[in-house]
């Protein structure tokens, strides 16, 4: 058994605080960091002054609610990912195995193309119900036969319907080229642009998931020790997984219909939290929680400084490809940088154990 660094109940709550200290600071330096410098006073005088500055209004209209969105995406998707695991039973699980992300993408697409839906708020319902439909097919496939629902079942219907849904989206985008300048930032994961009205119109499905998520944390934990033993001691495990699945559509569902399909979230964050307090989703799903704000949080600041006019990288990347990029790269870029060499490691691990 292995040993983890927050073993004790004390140690375990300290690092809950540690946690929430980390958040606020990300989310204050998202709002005060970026290509328009702000200072302290002015940070705290958009909060304040009924008649706020240009620089103000920067604050409230653009990096609050990007901000914001941040956190909630993170989290969310950071959840889901420590559920899929559980459900499956597979350490390189993620939101994106399910079939949601590649749902959303060809829902957005597909809305772009055919119906000529063009707006966010548009694009929102549309990933959200695409998300939706998904989860639901794979699901289904994955509960069909005598077994009922296994993680290997669960698995394979989620990479087959990634693979349906991703070449239905390639096919789409390649007869289509106004649709691909329309929709190719928000494919790649970006929070930039979106505002507040967005994150509201999926904030009753967040936090109806968070609030189900936090109650299952238990039931899933017992569910770690094998069907069997769970169903000894009373469990309706059928039920437990449903719910599980319902909350990670939620989830990333609702983390794509607000950012696009960001990656590696749902599966570098679950496993430093279980590095730090191993598998009892009590604890785990609070730090993944604030552990996913945080991250994506970070991420989302890299992407700003990373191409930004007058640096090292904007100069290398001087004439199309700095204009194509925008001032900043998609966050969804910087998490897979960050994501895949922790994927290696974590498949390399587990091919050896």
């Amino acid at each position: 058994m292995r040993s983890h660094p927050f073993r004790t109940l004390t140690l375990r709550t300290l690092g809950l605080v540690a946690g929430v200290l980390l958040l606020l600071v990300t989310l204050t330096g998202s709002i005060k960091w970026g290509l328009t410098q702000v200072g302290w006073q002015t940070l705290l005088n958009a909060f304040q002054t009924p008649e706020p500055t240009q620089v103000e209004l920067v604050i409230l209209n653009t990096r609050l609610p990007r901000a914001l969105i941040a956190l909630c995406v993170g989290a969310s998707l950071a959840m889901a990912g420590a559920l899929m695991q559980a459900l499956t039973r597979n350490p390189l699980a993620s939101p994106g195995i399910f079939g949601i992300n590649a749902g959303a993408a060809f829902a957005v697409v597909a809305a772009a193309a055919f119906f000529s839906v063009a707006s966010f708020q548009a694009y929102t319902w549309v990933a959200f119900a695409g998300a939706a439909i998904s989860g639901l097919i794979v699901y289904g496939l994955g509960s069909a036969g005598r077994t009922g629902l296994t993680p290997l079942k669960l698995t394979l219907a989620g990479a087959a319907m990634t693979a349906f849904f991703s070449t239905l989206t390639q096919g789409v985008l390649v007869t289509d080229e106004t649709t691909l300048e329309e929709v190719l930032f928000w494919l790649s994961g970006s929070i930039v642009g979106r505002s507040l009205q967005s994150l509201t119109t999926v904030l009753p499905f967040f936090i109806a998931a968070w609030a189900l998520t936090f109650a299952l944390s238990r039931p899933v934990t017992t569910l770690l020790m094998g069907e069997n033993v769970a169903r000894g001691l009373g469990q309706r495990t059928g039920w437990v997984k449903f719910l599980s699945a319902l909350c990670v559509m939620l989830l990333a569902g609702g983390a794509v219909a607000v950012a696009g399909p960001i990656g590696m979230v749902g599966l570098v964050v679950p496993h430093i939290a279980r590095f730090l307090v191993g598998n009892d989703y009590r604890w785990l799903l609070p730090y993944c929680a604030l552990l996913g704000g945080s991250f994506l949080l970070l991420a989302d600041i890299g992407a700003r400084y990373l191409i930004m006019p007058g640096g090292p990288v904007a100069e290398l990347l001087a004439g199309t490809a700095a204009r194509v990029l925008s001032d900043e790269v998609p966050v969804g870029i910087i998490t897979a940088l960050i994501g895949v060499p922790f994927f290696i490691t974590i498949a390399r691990r587990s091919v050896s154990e």
